[in-house]
């Protein structure tokens, strides 16, 4: 459904940008993303639209047929988009928690040499329209030496797991992780989109 709706997403997206929105540093909305968001020169910013069941009501009304979409995936933990400036790369890391896998929409990607994404020493690069779901608790870097911003929808879902697994990996999402680390972000990344 959500690459599906790439034309729609990308339009609203584009929109933001041409808005000229001061987004925030993605360490400046998670505080434990630091080591990997401003280790590295230049900016990685995120326009976050929902965690763990909370949402960033004015992040959602500038794209409403992209949370139109969004609201048709079963098991999402989160959803924001994620934009490198020009020649910003991501150092190797591996994701905090086991529970759940990375989607990601590609909306904005140079043509000249282009980014990539490197997990577990497999490399893939970014094609506009095109997705690609991976673990994100293997370890992954992002290689970016282009000139250009890079752009991606970033979806979180849960991953598929054995009856009494699921259970325990749903309550650490919807209850533990709501209130110890899905309101904090989204009351951070509300209080950036009102200024």
């Amino acid at each position: 459904a959500v690459t599906n709706a790439y034309p729609a997403i990308r339009k609203e997206f584009e929109q933001i940008v041409a808005e000229g929105l001061s987004l925030p540093q993605y360490h400046e909305v998670d505080s434990g993303e630091r080591a990997i968001s401003s280790t590295t020169p230049k900016r990685w910013n995120v326009f976050l639209l929902e965690c763990l069941g909370c949402k960033v009501e004015a992040n959602r009304m500038r794209c409403p047929e992209t949370c139109r979409a969004l609201a048709r995936v079963p098991n999402m933990i989160q959803a924001f988009f994620s934009i490198l400036d020009p020649g910003k790369s991501v150092p190797e890391h591996e994701g905090p928690y086991l529970g759940y896998l990375r989607y990601h929409l590609g909306l904005r990607v140079p043509k000249q040499n282009p980014p990539k994404i490197v997990v577990n020493s497999q490399e893939y690069v970014w094609k506009e329209g095109e997705a690609v779901l991976f673990d994100d608790s293997w370890p992954h870097s992002v290689v970016n030496h282009s000139d250009e911003m890079r752009a991606v929808l970033i979806v979180d879902v849960r991953r598929p797991l054995p009856f009494s697994a699921d259970i325990v990996n749903r309550f650490v999402t919807d209850v533990v992780g709501r209130y110890a680390y899905g309101r904090p972000v989204v009351r951070k990344a509300t209080q950036f989109a009102k200024e």
